[in-house]
């Protein structure tokens, strides 16, 4: 069985021949680091894994490093950069857009890991009606998907995201938004709250039309951190983010696509929730080692069980990157036959990491070899 098929038959809820294994995303800081500065792809087939490719071209998450080179503009929606510090450990800039009826500011700041909010983007009420008017929505080259989409074959599938600073609309709107202030507006402004959701989703339908409709990827993802029950309780998880969760992935499912619902956080409070949102897996599945609190996995199995496939589990700093190769077997063995002893499930690091030796990662790779179905 080919990396692909194995993977694509986990994200079927089925049985491969054995576990999968993979991790989220490789970062280039690790690869530039630690790997020599070979890419992604050749970097899993260093380790032995299954590839698990991000396509990030004009997908719009300020996250990654040098985000501002993706920045989609037009006519209307005019956005001007000051860079006020271009050390790259600590590169600050200045974001002013400009449109028709108004300006917008705000600020990130910058290393060569990731990058941050340091001013948020919306500060009235009324900052809504420019992002509804103006704000641009970017549009996939097809003939790159398909060149990347090659390229990886059969040593594992292509991922994408939903278009926005992230990729739901509750985690895209704490990217506008201080988290702590748009949860207390959601209690005393929920209307408000409501339409910058439906004005986010609205643009993210767009998206999916305009760009993911017969788009060659395996495997599209959605939502993000904030949603998780580590950050706002499971019931405004079901106000503000399991409604526009499942419009969104009923509508990737329409363009013929699979989905997988990131929850970079806490999830055993709002596993329910996920599967009511009608999305086909669920990452990351975080320990508390990482920020989340999934500590008895075969709950988790049990909840999903016919119904979400499952990806992730592996803590990226207490065991990939600091355990013994001993720790790494015994935990790779702990995962499998929690959430996948019947199928369904890819063995994943719950998120980025940065600084993991790579004979760890080969010792990750070869443990979830030895375990088959």
């Amino acid at each position: 069985m080919t990396s692909k098929e194995r993977m694509l038959r986990a994200l079927a809820r089925q049985k491969p021949d054995r576990l999968p294994v993979t991790i989220h995303q490789w970062q280039q800081y690790h690869l530039d680091t630690y790997m020599g500065g070979m890419d992604a792809l050749a970097a899993f087939k260093h380790c032995g894994m299954d590839a698990a490719i991000q396509y990030f071209e004009a997908m719009g998450q300020f996250w990654i490093p040098n985000a501002e080179q993706y920045i989609v503009q037009t006519p209307q929606w005019r956005e001007e950069m000051d860079v006020v510090d271009p050390d790259p450990n600590n590169k600050i800039i200045h974001h002013t857009i400009t449109t028709p009826e108004g300006s917008l500011t705000y600020k990130t700041g910058a290393n060569a890991t990731t990058t941050w909010i340091l001013e948020y983007l919306i500060k009235r009420h009324e900052d809504v009606d420019l992002i509804e008017k103006y704000m641009p929505v970017a549009r996939l080259n097809q003939d790159n998907i398909v060149r990347a989409y090659d390229e990886v074959g059969d040593a594992g599938i292509l991922r994408g995201f939903v278009w926005g600073d992230q990729a739901g609309c509750w985690q895209h709107a704490c990217c506008l938004k201080d988290v702590s202030e748009l949860i207390l507006e959601a209690y005393d402004n929920p209307d408000w709250v409501h339409r910058l959701m439906r004005v986010l989703l609205d643009k993210k339908l767009r998206f999916i039309e305009e760009s993911l409709r017969g788009a060659k990827f395996d495997l599209i993802e959605t939502g993000g951190g904030a949603s998780s029950d580590t950050v706002i309780s499971p019931k405004m998880h079901a106000e503000f983010c399991l409604p526009y969760d499942r419009e969104m992935h009923r509508a990737v499912h329409d363009a013929g696509l699979k989905t997988t619902y990131h929850t970079c956080g806490g999830m055993m409070h709002i596993l329910d929730l996920i599967v009511q949102n009608e999305t086909d897996a669920s990452e990351t599945l975080s320990p508390p080692g990482t920020g989340g609190n999934i500590t008895e996995p075969d709950k988790v199995r049990q909840a999903y069980a016919g119904k979400v496939a499952m990806i992730g589990g592996m803590d990226q700093f207490n065991i990939l990157t600091t355990g013994t190769v001993e720790q790494i077997q015994a935990e790779v063995r702990r995962l499998f036959e929690g959430f996948g002893r019947d199928g369904g499930y890819i063995l994943a690091a719950s998120d980025h990491f940065f600084d993991a030796p790579p004979e760890n990662l080969k010792a990750y790779a070869a443990a979830a070899r030895e375990c088959s179905y």
